[in-house]
């Protein structure tokens, strides 16, 4: 049975639809809290996914398509402008604009009064197409876990950030592996790095104590002795944007645990749905950086330099796990269609 996440004690998806709003769970309230946000216009999408109370880059995307039905849903006249503000929220989650154009695409050419029936229409299919694509991620990664397994138990898995269902529609990215080999009875166990500075690696912890999935919290810079000490077979990221060389831009600090894994013989694998690879950016210097308030660190008056996400070279990168499965990294121009 495929992992269901429980709030409050009821099933729950990160992104529900309702009467003409959309019901989020407000990231940034977590893990203290269980707080949910009705969004019901056009700015309060803006604020939530610029302010991060909804995160990852596949949900970043089904929410911006509500966007566009909500924003319509005031002046169908405005698609452009529409667009153009929910663009402008984050630079580096390319799922966003594909989210975006994918809308553009099927909206503009339609008579402004039939927009609105079809943004609701097409957001639905995103929303559910992210779902099915991140189980289809769970089915093909569990391979790695199972076969690490005939010779290693527990499975040693590390992370970074937040990859699960709720950076996603549901399932999950580099979780959904995880999900799917623990419903499997597959020992393992999980070594989640805190993710610094907005510590997305609580929220990590929060999903895998819910789903009873054994794990470990570690301070960022606790990485490297741990995959050096040998008391990791695995990582296993999600993805914000990949190149289409196959350099893949994730939170920060992946590129960290990437070199790490790289002098110790680590495999280390990168799990995102098609939507994330932007094969019209040629590699990672391409890829644009998002760069957050200096706020977020709290140093008071001293400078700061508050980067989002770094970019790990395709070299460094075991393999890219899909909808379709797990492909090399040079070989990311199949996938294409």
């Amino acid at each position: 049975m495929p992992f269901v996440p429980l709030v409050v004690n009821k099933p729950f998806q990160t992104l529900v639809e309702e009467d003409g709003t959309i019901v989020i769970l407000d990231q940034t309230r977590l893990p203290a809290e269980v707080v949910f946000q009705r969004l019901s216009t056009l700015d309060q999408v803006v604020h939530a996914i610029r302010s991060m109370q909804v995160r990852g880059a596949p949900l970043i995307g089904a929410t911006a398509a509500y966007g566009v039905a909500i924003g319509l849903a005031d002046k169908a006249d405005v698609l452009a402008h529409i667009i153009d503000t929910l663009a402008a929220t984050r630079p580096t989650a390319v799922n966003l604009n594909w989210a975006l154009s994918r809308m553009q695409s099927v909206l503009a050419a339609l008579p402004t009064q039939d927009r609105l029936t079809a943004a609701w229409q097409e957001a639905r299919a995103i929303a559910a197409e992210d779902a099915t694509a991140n189980a289809a991620i769970g089915q093909h990664g569990i391979q790695l876990l199972r076969q690490i397994a005939l010779t290693n138990k527990p499975v040693n898995v590390m992370t970074h950030c937040n990859a699960g269902w709720l950076a996603t529609v549901a399932h999950g990215t580099a979780l959904s592996p995880i999900y799917a080999a623990h419903a499997a009875h597959i020992p393992l166990h999980v070594w989640v790095s805190e993710t610094r500075p907005r510590n997305q690696g609580l929220l990590t912890a929060w999903e895998l104590a819910q789903a009873d999935v054994p794990h470990t919290l570690i301070a960022d810079n606790a990485a490297g002795l741990l995959l050096m000490q040998g008391r990791v077979d695995c990582i296993i990221v999600g993805a914000d944007r990949i190149a289409a060389n196959g350099d893949t831009a994730n939170k920060v600090g992946t590129y960290l645990k990437a070199l790490a894994a790289n002098a110790h013989g680590v495999p280390f694998y990168v799990a995102a749905p098609l939507s994330t690879i932007d094969f019209d950016c040629a590699n990672g210097a391409a890829i644009p950086i998002e760069q957050r308030a200096a706020a977020e660190i709290g140093a008071g008056n001293t400078p700061v330099a508050n980067p989002a996400f770094d970019v790990t070279p395709a070299a460094l990168i075991s393999g890219i796990i899909t909808q379709r499965g797990i492909t090399l990294p040079a070989a990311l121009h199949t996938l294409r269609s």
